[in-house]
């Protein structure tokens, strides 16, 4: 009787080791990372576009991300800088706000992302032409295309090592009233679900 049992359940044994590990499941859309990180940032930027005068805006920036698809998701980027004296008792603050698709690559440790994201950009304490004259304000249409990597230090806890963007705007200044500024940006970045 013992034997039979034995020889019984040599076939349940031998089909359970052949079936071998489960099939890889297939990708699927939905949230598969999130991530944030607050930089500071540096844009190059200049009066006109026919001469340099060129200066530095100084500020911060904040952004999140979500990974939906194979690397693919989106992006929004909120960011203030403000540059002191750029002619003669002129200031200029600016924040703008902008989102779109962004592309992460890497494993873990290491990630490199490409964006391009588009919103709005709102001048302040500056000096901008009008039918009427000069204000203090103005406001436009904002676009910013770059890459950055972010390197992880502890679980969720990493540094953006670098972040370069080409960013554009449309502010009234005497000029073409076209903006094309060089962003840099460097500070630490969280990516939720590490354990």
């Amino acid at each position: 009787m013992f034997l039979v049992a034995a020889l019984s359940a040599l076939p349940a044994s031998a089909q359970t080791q052949q079936a071998g590990p489960p099939p890889p499941r297939p990708h699927t859309f939905g949230i598969t990372s999130s991530d944030v990180a607050v930089t500071y940032t540096l844009e190059r930027a200049k009066l006109q576009a026919s001469n340099c005068n060129c200066f530095w805006l100084n500020g911060g920036s904040a952004d999140a991300a979500i990974t939906l698809y194979r690397g693919f998701g989106l992006a929004a980027n909120l960011t203030g800088e403000h540059a002191s004296n750029i002619l003669p008792g002129v200031n200029l603050g600016k924040i703008s706000f902008m989102a779109g698709p962004r592309y992460t690559y890497g494993a873990s440790h290491t990630r490199v992302f490409g964006e391009w994201l588009f919103g709005v950009a709102h001048a302040f304490d500056g000096a901008f032409p009008g039918p009427t004259g000069l204000t203090a304000s103005a406001g436009s249409f904002s676009t910013q295309l770059g890459i950055g990597t972010d390197i992880a230090i502890h679980k969720g806890l990493g540094v953006r090592a670098f972040e370069v963007d080409y960013v554009h705007t449309s502010l009234p200044n005497n000029g073409v009233n076209s903006q094309n500024d060089l962003r840099l940006a460097f500070g630490l970045s969280y990516r939720f679900g590490v354990r």
